[in-house]
Order: C-alpha cells, then sequence, then structure tokens
C-alpha cells in the first residue's frame, strides 16, 4: 500500500527488494570468480553468456523467486541482517520516549510474525472499513469511500497526491493521475492475445475465490468478480500507454480546481479534497485530462452495488498479505505464481522484514546504517561520483553533434547535480505514527495512512529536499528530475557493485557504470527535458535537439531488435530511457577507469589472474547483471518494465563500445560489434 509518489528513475536492480552491507565473507570473496565464465562462448558471440553462462548452467532459480541473479544474492543475504535487527528489537524492552524507532521497529516485526493471532482474526480487524463500504448509499457516499482509501494508501479509481511543479520545482503541488487497475498494466485489459486472454480469466477467477474467502456466496462472488473486471476494463481503456506516460510535456496539466472541476462535472473535488483533509489544493497538474473524462462518466454511470464490489476488491487486494493464511495464499497464486510463475512463497519472517522496509523505512534503516554501513563506503562512493562527473563534463565539451549554447546548457545542469549517499541527513519522524503489538493489517494501514498524510501536506509547500524516495537498506538507485539529483542508498555501495579493496577496474565497471547511468538520467529522453534547476524547460537549440533525436532512434531500433522470448521483442520506444543510461554510464564509467589508470600508469598494463583493467572493467560490469528469469516474469516486465532484460543490458551497450571490441580482440563482423553507422552514440 503507497500513496502517490512522483517518478523517479531507477537503475531496478531488484525493484521492492533490500540489501545490507556484507558479512566479512562476502568482503573478502574474488571480485570476479572465474569459475563463473563460460570458456565454450566466444566473448564476441555473447559476452553476457561467455562471462556469466557458467553460473547460469549450475544455478537454478529459488522456488520463491520469479529470477535470481547477483541482486539477489545480496538480497538474502541482506534479509538476514534486516532479521537479526528485526528480532532483537522485538524481544528488547525500550522505552518509546528513549529510542522510539526501536519500539516501532520491534513492535511491527512482532505483530507480523504472531501468526497465530493472524490466523484467529482473518478479516475482522477490518470489519470496520468494510462496513463503510457496505454502508454506501449514494454516488456522495461512494465518493467519500474512494477518499478514504486514498487516505489509508489503496489507490482505486486513480491516484492522488503531492509533487514538484514540473516547471517550478521549488513547490509542491497536486498530482491527479491514472490508476485503479487491479492488474499490472492496462496492456492485460486490452490486448487480445492468447496469453492475456487466459490472464483475464484467471484474474476474475482470483477475484471471485477472494471474494468468496470473505464470505460471499459463489454465484454472487463470480457475478461481482466480472463486474469490476468490466469497471477495470473501461478506466484501463481510458489509460494511456507505458510509452505514452513517458513524455513529461503531455503529463503536464496544470489547472485550477474550477477546471478540472468543468472536466470532471459529476465528481465534486471540493468534498474530495475536504475528505482527504486537503482544505486548500491549489493548482493541479491533472496528468491524463482524457481518464479523468472517461472516469467522471463512470463515476455517474456505474451502479452502486458495483461501486461496492469494486471497493470489497481493492480494500482485500491490497491489504491480504498481511491478513490470514487463506487470503495470503490466494494473493500469492494469482500475484506470483501465475502472473511471474513463482513456485512458492517467501517464508513469514521474511515477507514481514520486506514490509517493514516498505512501511517504516526509515525507522528501520536508522538502526541499520548504525550497524552496517562504514563512513569509508560514503567517502569512496563520493570521490567515484566526483570523478564520473569530470568525465562527463569532459564528454559534454568535446561533443561533435552539439553546439556551445546547449553545451554550456549541459554543463550548468551536471555542475547543479545533487547527490545524497548512503542515507538522509534528516531522518523522517514517526512520532505520530502508532506501532503496536496488535493486528499486522493495522500496523501497515497505520503506516500507509502516516505517509499518505504526510504526502497531502505538501501540497502548496516548498519541496522538501531533504526527502528520499528509497530507504537506506534498498539495493538501488536513482535519479531525480525535478530536483536534479543522483541518489545512492547505503544498500548498494558493497559487493557485488562496490568492493572496498578491490582494483579500480572491477568498482568502475560495477558501482562506476551505475553512478555514470544514474548521471546519464539526467540527460536520458526524459531527463534532458528539465533544466539544472529540475524545471521542465527546453534548453536545446533546435539543431542540438534533432541531432540528439537522431541518436535516440538509434537506441530505440537496436534494442527493438532484441527478442528474449519467441515472438517477444524488447520495447525500444519504453525502455530507451534506461538504454540510453546503460550505454552512457558505461562509456562515462570507462573514460573515469582511463584517468585514474593515467594517474597511477604503473597500473595501466598490470594483469590480475591475466586479465587487464579493461577486461576487468568489461567482466565486472557483466557479472552485476548475472542472473535467471521465469518466462512469465519475462512476459509480465517486457510489458511493464522500462528497463531491458539483463543480458540486453550486458551486451547492447558494449556492442556499441569499440573499447570493448579492443580489450578482447573481438573480429569486427561479430555478434557484439555493431556496424559503425548502426552504433548508438550520445553521451
Amino acid at each position: 500500500m503507497k500513496s502517490f509518489i512522483p517518478i523517479i528513475i531507477s537503475l531496478a536492480c531488484a525493484v521492492g527488494l533490500r540489501a545490507s552491507v556484507q558479512p566479512q565473507s562476502a568482503q573478502n570473496a574474488p571480485p570476479l570468480d572465474p569459475k563463473n565464465v563460460d570458456p565454450s562462448v566466444k566473448p564476441g558471440d555473447d559476452f553476457f553468456s561467455y562471462a556469466n553462462g557458467a553460473w547460469i548452467k549450475r544455478t537454478e532459480i529459488p522456488p520463491e523467486y520469479s529470477r535470481w541473479g547477483a541482486c539477489n544474492e545480496l538480497i538474502e543475504r541482506n534479509n538476514d541482517s534486516l532479521h537479526t535487527i528485526a528480532a532483537k528489537t522485538s524481544q528488547t524492552p525500550v522505552d518509546p520516549k528513549l529510542a522510539p524507532e526501536t519500539q516501532k521497529v520491534g513492535d511491527y516485526y512482532a505483530s507480523g510474525m504472531d501468526d497465530k493471532a493472524i490466523e484467529a482474526a482473518r478479516t475482522q480487524p477490518l470489519a470496520e472499513e468494510f462496513q463503510k463500504i457496505d454502508s454506501i448509499k449514494d454516488r456522495q457516499d461512494v465518493l467519500k469511500q474512494i477518499a478514504h482509501l486514498h487516505s489509508i494508501g489503496i489507490n482505486a479509481f486513480f491516484n492522488f497526491g503531492a509533487g514538484p511543479d514540473a516547471k517550478d520545482s521549488t513547490h509542491d503541488i497536486a498530482q491527479a493521475v491514472q490508476g485503479g487497475l487491479g492488474m499490472p498494466d492496462r496492456d492485460y485489459y486490452t490486448k487480445q492475445d492468447a496469453d492475456m486472454k487466459q490472464k483475464r480469466e484467471k484474474y476474475v477467477a482470483h477475484v471471485t475465490k477472494m471474494l468468496t474467502l470473505l464470505g460471499e456466496p459463489a454465484d454472487k462472488a463470480a457475478e461481482d468478480a466480472k463486474k469490476i473486471m468490466a469497471l477495470e476494463t473501461k478506466l484501463a481503456e481510458a489509460s494511456r500507454t507505458r510509452v505514452a506516460l513517458r513524455d513529461p510535456i503531455k503529463n503536464y496539466n496544470k489547472m485550477g480546481v474550477r477546471q478540472f472541476q468543468d472536466l470532471t462535472p459529476d465528481w465534486n473535488w471540493s468534498a474530495y479534497f475536504n475528505s482527504i483533509n486537503l482544505p486548500e489544493s491549489g493548482d493541479i497538474n491533472v496528468h491524463q485530462p482524457e481518464f479523468f473524462k472517461a472516469a467522471n462518466a463512470l463515476f455517474k454511470t456505474t451502479p452502486l452495488d458495483d461501486w461496492k464490489a469494486y471497493l470489497r476488491w481493492h480494500l482485500i487486494n491490497a491489504t491480504a498479505p498481511y491478513l490470514s493464511k487463506d487470503f495470503v495464499d490466494e494473493n500469492f497464486d494469482f500475484n506470483e505464481r501465475i502472473l511471474r510463475g513463482t513456485q512458492q512463497d517467501k517464508p513469514r519472517w521474511k515477507r514481514v522484514v520486506i514490509s517493514e522496509d516498505g512501511d517504516i523505512g526509515e525507522a528501520l534503516g536508522k538502526l541499520y546504517v548504525g550497524f552496517y554501513f562504514p563512513p569509508a563506503a560514503k567517502e569512496r562512493a563520493l570521490e567515484l561520483v566526483n570523478n564520473l562527473k569530470e568525465a562527463l563534463a569532459d564528454r559534454i565539451k568535446t561533443l561533435d553533434w552539439m553546439d556551445e549554447p546547449t553545451k554550456q546548457e549541459a554543463l550548468k545542469k551536471l555542475a547543479a547535480m545533487n547527490v545524497k549517499i548512503g542515507y538522509p541527513d534528516k531522518w523522517l519522524d514517526y512520532s505520530l505514527l502508532p506501532i503496536d503489538r496488535g493486528p499486522y493489517v493495522l500496523n501497515a494501514l497505520r503506516a500507509a495512512k502516516f505517509e499518505s498524510d504526510r504526502d497531502v501536506q505538501k501540497i502548496g509547500k516548498p519541496v522538501d529536499r531533504t526527502d528520499w524516495g528509497m530507504t537506506p537498506p534498498t539495493v538501488n538507485a536513482y535519479y531525480q528530475p525535478n530536483m536534479n539529483e543522483i541518489v545512492f542508498p547505503a544498500g548498494i555501495l558493497q559487493p557485488p557493485f562496490f568492493y572496498a579493496h578491490a582494483d579500480d577496474a572491477v568498482n568502475y565497471g560495477a558501482i562506476g557504470a551505475v553512478i555514470g547511468h544514474e548521471m546519464t538520467h539526467g540527460f536520458d529522453d526524459q531527463g534532458r527535458q528539465f533544466d539544472a534547476a529540475g524545471n521542465l524547460r527546453d534548453w536545446w537549440s533546435k539543431k542540438s535537439a534533432d541531432e540528439y533525436d537522431k541518436r535516440r532512434k538509434a537506441v530505440v531500433d537496436q534494442y527493438s531488435a532484441y527478442e528474449p522470448l519467441p515472438g517477444m521483442h524488447v520495447n525500444g520506444e519504453l525502455t530507451q530511457g534506461e538504454n540510453i543510461a546503460d550505454i552512457g554510464g558505461l562509456k562515462l564509467a570507462y573514460a573515469a577507469l582511463q584517468k585514474a589508470l593515467d594517474k597511477h600508469p604503473e597500473e595501466r598494463g598490470k594483469k590480475i589472474d591475466g586479465l587487464t583493467p579493461e577486461q576487468r572493467f568489461f567482466l565486472s560490469f557483466a557479472a552485476i547483471w548475472r542472473s535467471k528469469i521465469r518466462d512469465e516474469d519475462q512476459k509480465l516486465r517486457l510489458t511493464t518494465d522500462p528497463h531491458s532484460p539483463a543480458q540486453f543490458r550486458v551486451n547492447g551497450p558494449l556492442a556499441n563500445m569499440p573499447e570493448f571490441q579492443k580489450a578482447f580482440n573481438v573480429p569486427d563482423g561479430s555478434a557484439m560489434v555493431r556496424p559503425p553507422d548502426k552504433r548508438a552514440n550520445i553521451w
């Protein structure tokens, strides 16, 4: 359950999964394990398989995962670390006034682990919530109930929250965004291929089963599920595609309340704002006006009984992971087994730890960094960031396709790019969030309400630039265009991304490429449309913009040709920003390594384990993306994920780099060498 947050562009090593600094055994492990290499594959044929092939052959995806790779190995080790923190705090009596984070982390974990109480209670803790839905008598009640669900982090019908004004990034304004679906994407409702039709049938069966678990007779549950499907299908048909959602200009439609009210005459925005405790909304960015026009018609014409069924469904769909085993199992069956191919659920303690990181992540994170994050890692990461910034500045200055006025604006943006490393300078204050050892689901709902209230309170106020979009233990990184900032949580500053005692080639190939990736997001097809202050402003000359567009299209064409599953291609338009960042980030990291080697010429020709620095650089890059994935999860990601599959995140950038060809002596005409006139070359 999450309230609306402004979009951040992440590395997406493993979305929603966390990690910590590693035990000494991991720190001492060889950064490049020769046992992972498959010598039967030529580097020039398929470098991903060459670098990782032996690991792929001997590795099975664990039954509780839909994909498995270097990131997941890191996550598993971290889960043990977070488990230790949570379990110890749950067993340590503390004064909440003296140690509020310890109390909340301990009580949250204890409530989630009390399986006997959870099984006995089933949905009883939600009785009041279901009563509110059952008591709906008119459309005004429907409006109030949707508003109430939004206030507890359940985004029924549409999404609403705070975010920086794209053209005045110093202030947060209200943001209204399409939403209200129970499946991952609009395409699951609209595509007519056999697989999607089958998924829709299974979704209706899943909704039916969940409603019967709530106590509905089987016939009524089946009828309600069809009504829910019909309503969600209409919302999906009115929704923009994920490619269309990438356009920040088309998704910027700021208007006053009166204009928004005219767009949706049957939806009373004043009543909605009062219900979510927002007396003065100010201007609103209506990301998709056509969606809200269609939503208004649905609000007006959908029968009240259908609304009740829809809202009951979204309530139970959001809270199922926190309820008794029958709900947890059915929720897992559809969302993990059917949609992703996962074979079994994670053990309870692991699910609770992951949930706790999502719900009160800065409380858990504050304890985490005290135990596991050394200051030296932060200092070294900042040094690497500064070296990558220098490499990008050099690259901008020497671009032959960008004119001088545009270069100056780009350099200004790079110089202004803020960097956050490890953890927040100002921790989130959870003092107003009640967490106890009562029902697990109520702790989750209170945490969601706390975050929703905090979000709404930002509207109309200056942007808080101390806020983080990820928790400290997260294995990920991101760029936020409205803040022009790159953020690296503590969780990613560890093996296999960062080794405290490894040679520069390994660290530049791994964490260096990650840093370069996030920097390049400031200049990808989306990020380039924001200026140094984070405002949506066209700072490009027409000539430079046209040249950029040619190069952008080359990236789209390259990745659109990739076919990870028979008949299913990568969506080059959807993934272009991440692909641009992968290519640019690796080039910047390589340039930064060369600068480092220039400062230490004795290292340039030095081989380690028979490998040159350049070879170790590329092998290190490939190693962070080693992974296997189940076909169903791959299908889902090809529809929804702006990142390309792992093998193309490796082979795609390398095929554009003559430096890679030289490092491994790859002949012209090889699969890993794109012809010069086809190479993607932006940054």
